[in-house]
């Protein structure tokens, strides 16, 4: 059952952030961005096929200067929509993606703005900020994603502090190994799971926990549906498989997504999820949310009330704003 489409819609990206390997910009400076009318043949298959979700991803997605048409199209087929962005472009498109976005993440590395910005390596700290005030001025409602590396981790509090005060939910997003990345140490992981235990504001998905706490996906047992339960796509038009982040192969949409899952190729795939090599011990969080989807394993049991505190929070927020600016 497919759930989410993780949609590159481009690979292009005006940070530089350490935790990232978008930040090659020499990489990725001539690759182009997904086209308007690829994305809506897409969107339109995925509707069909069942997909609910779809992540408006890069780079800095706001580099693709259709996201706004995007993120309408997506509203109606009828998905849920999400960006996170760093909040440079952000009040560009401010009142273009009003109402398309239903889970709308500004990045925040740091309460201090030196420290943000150099892990950035680019003066973007404040932008977000006035991002916040403008798209709560739209009646928009956004989140705080803090990606919790070692050097990070405790500054937690602070930046539920930040959040807090302009009622927003902080997302802890604790970062992941791959592309060299060494991810976080297990004692930043006790830091922020004690942390945000009880915390209602404070979203961090306990299924991921336990996941590192574990050593990460089994290959004997996995847990990663990356590929039954997500359909990820490039700038290029392509099908990736098994998932971006350990890309083995990419496929060409020439007619349609449905064709592609009809191949052999793709289902040998398929019959391989979460069992390649490269899929020992990962804790990739893109695809592990939608791994969690269902109460079939101990970590999508884990990440149930992890999942019902931010959807709960989340409308009692909105509920909340509106009621504040009269709609």
């Amino acid at each position: 059952m497919y759930l989410l489409c993780n949609y590159y819609v481009t690979y292009r990206c005006n940070a530089f952030c350490e935790f990232c390997h978008f930040a090659d910009h020499g990489r990725y400076k001539d690759t182009p961005n997904a086209s308007l009318s690829d994305f809506k043949k897409n969107v339109s298959e995925l509707a069909k096929l069942g997909v609910k979700f779809i992540d408006l991803t890069g780079g800095e997605p706001l580099l693709n200067e259709n996201i706004h048409l995007m993120a309408e199209f997506a509203r109606s087929k009828k998905m849920r929509t999400s960006i996170t962005t760093n909040a440079l472009l952000y009040p560009k498109f401010a009142e273009k993606l009003a109402g398309k976005v239903n889970l709308l993440h500004f990045s925040l590395d740091s309460p201090d703005k030196e420290t943000h910005n150099r892990i950035r390596k680019i003066d973007c700290y404040d932008k977000v900020f006035e991002s916040v005030e403008i798209a709560k001025s739209l009646g928009e409602f956004p989140d705080i994603l803090f990606t919790v590396t070692d050097e990070t981790y405790k500054d937690l509090p602070r930046m539920h502090e930040i959040a807090s005060n302009r009622d927003l939910i902080l997302i802890v997003n604790p970062v992941f190994s791959y592309f060299g990345n060494p991810g976080l140490s297990l004692e930043a992981l006790d830091f922020i799971e004690e942390y945000a235990n009880g915390k209602s504001d404070v979203y961090l998905n306990k299924g991921f926990v336990k996941l590192r706490r574990n050593g990460g996906n089994d290959v004997s047992n996995p847990s990663c549906k990356a590929v039954s339960r997500v359909v990820v796509i490039s700038p290029y038009n392509e099908l990736i498989l098994p998932c971006y982040h350990f890309e083995k192969e990419t496929i060409k949409i020439e007619d349609s997504i449905s064709e592609i899952f009809k191949t052999e190729k793709y289902r040998e795939y398929l019959k391989m999820e979460g069992r390649f090599d490269f899929c020992k011990g990962c804790t990739v969080n893109c695809y592990f949310e939608p791994s969690f989807a269902f109460p079939t394993n101990q970590y999508a049991i884990a990440s149930l009330s992890s999942k019902f505190k931010y959807g709960f929070q989340k409308l009692v927020k909105q509920k909340i704003k509106k009621r504040k600016i009269g709609l």
